[in-house]
């Protein structure tokens, strides 16, 4: 029997389709999928699902004012869901980290948890040396933080840990429960100086986009790299240079970073600054030209082209409703993107637009590039994606043939 203090969970029944779902391993059971409830729940409290015949599906984070009601945690099998839960869980998540192979040697920048991919729905957590960033994208984790956060101390150990928030949890709620963004303990440095396959980069892990670094490309910076000895590389969307400096390093012999903001680009010098030590980075020549990356590829440069080139744009498809625009400029850069390879060179495409599915992505190069495919890419090892939803990031390279083919 639960204590005075603890809630009983709230008992849901679903819609056959939702019930199939969840039985599937799906993660989310939403609003209008529910038929009946029996109490009304609050934000945090464990919902669990029975089937029509009174056998139990799965377990989650109940949070009655969201569309999305319960982010499942637990299937076929009931589990006490407190601190131990979540320790066994993260420890999961570490060994898998630690696995052969699953990173590359001298890297202390990863992903330490994969939100609904390894059963912590609408929470990631990312390593960036000595300091771990948590965003939480759900108001659910708010009345369990302390329980979450002393699992992930224990099992990550981290000299300091960086809370953030999505922008859909709004201050008043954070301060309901007594949570801010920043740091959660000691406070430590707003840019860390992390590695990434011996080369190192900074993280601003307060403020930057995502968690303060786009970790989730690293292996494909390391294949593009591969490509890039003695050439010239474009790196188009380039923000803070990740694709540039990896080839850098490779040996490329000129790099040029493309991006709208000046920030990003600023950032790009920085990381190549930390890196002068190396021969290869130091004689590489580093080239920032901050423009709309669409009408550069399309329009400026006064039509210079590459050994490499590289177009790995933010989301273009942010809503379902997005899909065919997204397609459309896609198909936008691949056309421009390949008469900036010169013939015999190289053209990495990537999507990061959850919305447009790996397939289409794929097809949609295939016709506007001609030459000979060298390798698809989806997800890291410490990016899993465990659900159609998940399965966002995609990359595609080919050798191209001739320019504007």
């Amino acid at each position: 029997m639960p204590s005075p203090h603890t809630p009983p969970p709230v008992r849901l029944r679903l819609a056959a389709r939702a019930e199939s779902a969840v039985r599937s391993g799906h993660p989310w059971v939403f609003a209008d999928s529910v038929r009946s409830a029996s109490r009304e729940g609050a934000v945090g409290d464990i919902a669990v699902i029975y089937d029509r015949r009174d056998k139990f599906l799965a377990a989650g984070l109940y949070d009655p004012g969201s569309p999305l009601r319960v982010r499942l945690v637990q299937w076929r099998s009931p589990a006490k869901i407190d601190g131990a839960f979540w320790r066994q869980r993260a420890s999961e998540c570490s060994g898998r980290r630690g696995a052969p192979g699953a990173l590359p040697p001298e890297t202390d920048g990863y992903r330490c948890i994969n939100g609904e991919s390894e059963r912590f729905p609408g929470l990631v957590a990312d390593r960036y040396g000595p300091v771990l960033v948590v965003k939480i994208y759900t108001l659910a984790w708010l009345p369990r933080w302390d329980e979450v956060e002393a699992a992930l101390r224990e099992t990550f150990a981290p000299q300091h840990l960086v809370l953030r928030f999505s922008r859909n949890i709004a201050p008043a709620a954070r301060r309901d429960f007594g949570l801010a963004e920043g740091f959660a303990g000691p406070p430590g440095p707003p840019v860390v100086v992390f590695r990434e396959a011996g080369l190192r980069f900074e993280a601003e892990v307060l403020h930057g986009q995502k968690t303060g670094f786009f970790l989730d490309q690293r292996e494909n910076r390391l294949r593009a790299a591969g490509l890039a000895g003695g050439g010239e590389v474009l790196n188009a969307f380039s923000f803070s240079g990740g694709f540039s400096l990896h080839a850098a390093a490779a040996g490329a012999r000129a790099v040029t970073d493309l991006d709208i903001s000046r920030h990003a680009l600023a950032a790009a010098e920085r990381n190549f600054d930390l890196n002068r030590g190396l021969p290869d980075v130091a004689a590489a020549r580093h080239e920032t030209v901050q423009a709309d990356a669409f009408a550069w590829l399309e329009e400026g440069g006064a039509g210079r082209r590459f050994d490499l080139v590289i177009v790995d744009p933010p989301s273009l498809a942010r809503r379902a409703r997005d899909r065919d625009a997204a397609l459309a400029g896609y198909r936008r850069l691949a056309r421009a993107a390949v008469r900036r390879v010169r013939p015999g060179g190289h053209l990495l495409l990537a999507s990061c637009s959850a919305h447009v599915d790996r397939d289409a992505f794929f097809s949609l190069a295939r016709a506007e590039v001609r030459g000979a495919e060298c390798w698809t890419a989806g997800h890291a090892a410490d990016h899993p994606a465990a659900f159609r939803e998940a399965d966002y990031l995609k990359a595609i390279c080919f050798k191209v043939a001739r320019a504007g083919a």
